[in-house]
C-alpha cells in the first residue's frame, strides 16, 4: 500500500506533508505508518516506517528530525538532526536545507511553519498543555530570530481531535478561562459537568492572534481510524497502546 499524504496549498512549493497511518509496515493495534520510537512496537517495524517517509520527503533516514516531546512551549533551533539523547522540546525551526522537521501526534496538533522567502521553516507538537502555555508563539519567535519575516509565516493544523470528540472536564475549562476569559468560546457543552474543547480552532486563534496566516486541514483524528491513529480512541477501545502519526516539512 502506498503512503498518503496530506498537504496544504499553504505550504506549497516547500516539500511537506501530513502522514496518514496507510502504507506502513506495522501490525496490531498499530497497523499502518507508526512512526512512534516510544511506542511499544517493534523497534526494526518503526525504523522501517520511518524510512519509508523520509524517502518520500527525499532526505536520508537519518535527516529525519524529530525531538522527546513532553508538552512544553520548548522550541529548539536545528542545523542538522538532533543527536541522541533527543532535545526535550516541543517545537523545532531551521534555515537549513534538507532537514526535515518532524513532530508525531495521535490527536495533539502537529503543525508546519514556513516563510519561503526567507527559507526558515518550523514544526510543533501542540497539544492543549503546548497550545495554552505557547509553543506556537515560541516556534513563530524563534522563526523570526532565523531571519523569518512574521507577516510571511505560514501556518498548518494536520490531523487532530475535533471539537465533537473532544470531553473534558470542569477543571480543564477552569485553566483555560484563568488564562483568558474570552477562552469559554472554544468550549460547548456536554453531559452533566463536561464540555467539549474545540482544540483546533484555539490553535488557529493562537496562530492568527501572533500574526500568521493559518488554516487546519480539517481532519479529525478520533473519528477516523482507518486514516488516522488516536490516543482518545485508544483509550476508550482499552487498547494497550496507540501509534503515532507524523508531519514533516523540510527546505
Amino acid at each position: 500500500m502506498t503512503l498518503e499524504i496530506i498537504t496544504s496549498d499553504l505550504l506549497t512549493p516547500l516539500r511537506h506533508g501530513f502522514f496518514t497511518r496507510k502504507g506502513g509496515a506495522s501490525s496490531g493495534v498499530f497497523a499502518g505508518l507508526n512512526c512512534g520510537i516510544g511506542s511499544s512496537d517493534q523497534s526494526e517495524i518503526v525504523a522501517i516506517n520511518r524510512a519509508r517517509v523520509a524517502q518520500a520527503m527525499e532526505v536520508a533516514p537519518a535527516a529525519l528530525a524529530t525531538v522527546h516531546q513532553v508538552h512544553s512551549a520548548d522550541v529548539v533551533t536545528v542545523d542538522g538532526p538532533p543527536g541522541e539523547p533527543r532535545p526535550q522540546a516541543d517545537g523545532m525551526v531551521t534555515a537549513t536545507p534538507g532537514v526535515a522537521l518532524s513532530v508525531l501526534t495521535a490527536d495533539c496538533q502537529p503543525v508546519l511553519f514556513a516563510d519561503g522567502e526567507a527559507g526558515v521553516i518550523g514544526a510543533a507538537h501542540a497539544g492543549w498543555r503546548g497550545a495554552l502555555d505557547g509553543v506556537l508563539e515560541e516556534t513563530v519567535e524563534a522563526m523570526v530570530r532565523l531571519g523569518a519575516t512574521r507577516e510571511d509565516i505560514r501556518a498548518v493544523i494536520g490531523p487532530t481531535i475535533s471539537q465533537s470528540a473532544y470531553e473534558v472536564g470542569p477543571e480543564f475549562l477552569e485553566d483555560f478561562i484563568a488564562e483568558d476569559p474570552q477562552n469559554a468560546r472554544f468550549f460547548a457543552g456536554g453531559e452533566g459537568d463536561r464540555v467539549h474543547f474545540d482544540l483546533p480552532a484555539y490553535g488557529l486563534h493562537r496562530l492568527r492572534e501572533a500574526g500568521v496566516e493559518a488554516e487546519w486541514t480539517r481532519h479529525c483524528t478520533y473519528s477516523d481510524p482507518a486514516r488516522f491513529y488516536s490516543y482518545r480512541r485508544a483509550t476508550h477501545a482499552r487498547e494497550a497502546d496507540y501509534g503515532r502519526l507524523i508531519a514533516c516539512i523540510r527546505l
